[in-house]
């Protein structure tokens, strides 16, 4: 993602890769850690993936201070949400949500595209929220400049049955593809989970552990 203002929206949302998809037993969200400002690495430990609830989570792409903000505005909502009416907020009503703010702001749009996943009682979704407003349900979806590369790996190694740790290593191998190829994408990995029993942010660790596993080499230590 890029940490200062572009000409476009297609210069925008090119710094960055994210993933989501939905697995049988939940929801796996993943990103690398990369910001990028014009061919300059701006930040080697960006935050791209955010919990909004119990139930819900977001990756972001685009301008920092655009996705930052449109976090904090979900994360009130469905707070307030939860409290007025005693329940959480389901993953199409958050979509559903931020679509609203994003298309109502065409004054001085957002230029942020988001992947919104959770878990309800319908089960497990992922979103995908545009510039626009534009929201697209799937199961699997990826967003940014590395995109490219990670559908290639999705489309081949991607099942409705796989399990969230299934989903997890996948995710993993999907955007060490694109930080290969993508100078915009690096730095590491951020993963994230969702089920009906918890949310889980998987440490630094637990993501070497994997990578061990998956014979990937790990990302350099960062000073």
């Amino acid at each position: 993602m890029q940490s200062i203002n572009a000409a476009d929206t297609e210069n925008l949302l090119k710094g960055t890769t994210t993933v989501a998809m939905v697995c049988k037993d939940g929801v796996v969200l993943g990103t690398e850690r990369r910001a990028t400002a014009g061919s300059m690495i701006a930040a080697k430990q960006t935050q791209k993936v955010f919990k909004i609830d119990d139930n819900l989570g977001l990756t972001i792409a685009g301008l920092v201070g655009d996705a930052q903000t449109l976090v904090r505005y979900l994360r009130a909502e469905v707070s307030l949400y939860r409290l007025r009416r005693s329940a959480p907020l389901s993953v199409e009503g958050a979509a559903t949500l931020l679509s609203n703010i994003l298309s109502g702001n065409r004054m001085f749009p957002y230029y942020a595209w988001l992947l919104m996943g959770g878990v309800d009682a319908k089960g497990g979704h992922v979103f995908s929220v545009d510039p626009a407003g534009g929201s697209i349900e799937d199961r699997f979806v990826s967003v940014g400049s590395g995109s490219t590369f990670v559908y290639g790996l999705l489309e081949e190694g991607y099942s409705r049955d796989m399990t969230v740790s299934d989903g997890v290593d996948l995710t993993l191998r999907g955007l060490t593809v694109a930080m290969k190829r993508d100078s915009a994408s690096g730095d590491g990995y951020l993963v994230h989970t969702i089920t009906s029993k918890e949310y889980r942010e998987f440490s630094e660790d637990e993501i070497n552990k994997r990578l061990k596993a998956l014979k990937i080499p790990l990302p350099p230590v960062l000073p």
